[in-house]
């Protein structure tokens, strides 16, 4: 008996074409070697989409794979994380469960002020699930969660944040022991490659953000054999990373410098990681010319580029400023700055403060603010952005 160990899939999370490509490549890929091993279940341990409401595209290619593991008899398992709610509770899940592509685990029961989870039991395997909540609202409940009581191996699926796992991050966690007792912990929502014992992270099945590719390169997931508990890590490897790290210091000279850089590099069919930091002495990052650096890692046949100035630390003016009414502090802020830094983009600093204070709708993805906010952007700014 074995089954594959899935978390934190975040289908349709990025916002380049490309790499929202690689993730549904990476999830096809998960799903096939599963097939192929002939594991008995899949079990998907939270956040399988990046929103509650995905786009079309993405349910239609998550049916089509979600309907070969059907076809091939295996059974998939799902609970929901963090990112599958929207803010009324509703999740995707339940469509995809009653068109009998997967079975929920969260079978709830509350008695004498507990949670007593059922079990979904697969041949001799007693399977449970609670979800991932926003904020990790799920822990308080979980100190409240009993299993109840089955003569099978246990295994126990959750969406949150355990005390030996999280290292020195500053979140919500709970310990192990306050966890119920079970077989083996089907974790999701840390994206880290973590086993300790019978508590297993399996990682992303693609990375999420810069940082993430950085780390990780790559997805992952878990094969696991229940007899011996072997727990067998799949690598989802489809591109290769090439990462680019530059201390900058003259923003003038920095784009000969990267360009050199990359020159250097075999970059053909790579994500390419540009990552700049220092503090820059000479100019600004806006001197940096990145559109002839795309253009040349174009040329090159890179898959993508992608950049993290982040660290990239500008010097910044002195302002010294003598106001009586606070309510004009910002246009004189403005006025003080534009006569010291003589920019032809000053004339839009205004548009560009009012236009980054909007915010985020509810219930809007995180892609679609952001290609709501760069298209206002473009707007102002009259440019073409990368789409």
């Amino acid at each position: 008996m074995k089954f594959s160990h899935l978390a934190d899939c975040h289908l349709g999370s990025w916002r380049q074409p490309e790499l929202r490509q690689l993730n549904l490549e990476s999830f096809k890929k998960a799903i096939d070697i599963s097939i192929r091993e002939k594991v008995d279940f899949v079990l998907i341990a939270g956040d399988l989409f990046d929103s509650a409401y995905p786009p079309i595209e993405i349910l239609e290619e998550t049916f089509f794979q979600l309907k070969q593991l059907k076809d091939a008899k295996i059974e998939c398992y799902i609970i929901a994380g963090s990112h599958d709610y929207s803010s009324s509770g509703k999740t995707f899940l339940s469509v995809l469960e009653k068109a009998g592509f997967c079975i929920n685990l969260f079978k709830p029961e509350l008695k004498q002020e507990k949670i007593f989870l059922n079990p979904v039991i697969h041949k001799n395997i007693a399977l449970y699930g609670y979800p991932g909540k926003k904020s990790g609202m799920e822990i308080p409940e979980l100190r409240n969660v009993k299993l109840q009581d089955s003569p099978f191996f246990k295994i126990f699926a959750l969406h949150t944040c355990i005390e030996n796992a999280i290292g020195n991050l500053p979140i919500e966690f709970i310990k192990e022991e306050e966890l119920p007792q079970a077989d083996y912990y089907a974790l999701g929502h840390l994206h880290i490659d973590y086993i300790d014992g019978k508590f297993v992270y399996p990682g992303p099945t693609f990375p999420n953000n810069f940082s993430e590719l950085e780390e990780l390169k790559y997805g992952s997931f878990y094969i696991v054999e229940i007899e011996s508990l072997k727990i067998k890590k799949m690598e989802l490897k489809l591109k290769d990373i090439e990462i680019i790290d530059l201390e900058i210091s003259n923003a003038l000279t920095a784009t000969d410098k990267i360009l050199l850089e990359l020159e250097k590099r075999d970059i053909k069919d790579k994500i390419v990681l540009l990552k700049l930091e220092g503090k820059l002495e000479q100019g600004k990052t806006s001197d940096i010319n990145f559109k002839e650096i795309e253009n040349f890692v174009k040329e090159k046949q890179a898959y993508i580029l992608l950049k993290n100035t982040s660290s990239l630390i500008t010097e910044e003016p002195e302002i010294e400023i003598e106001i009586d009414d606070m309510n004009k502090l910002e246009e004189e802020i403005i006025k003080k700055y534009t006569q010291q830094q003589e920019s032809k983009f000053n004339s839009f600093i205004s548009s560009l403060i009012n236009t980054l204070s909007i915010e985020k709708q509810e219930e809007e993805t995180s892609s679609n603010f952001e290609s709501r906010l760069f298209s206002e952007l473009s707007k102002i700014l009259n440019l073409e952005l990368e789409k």
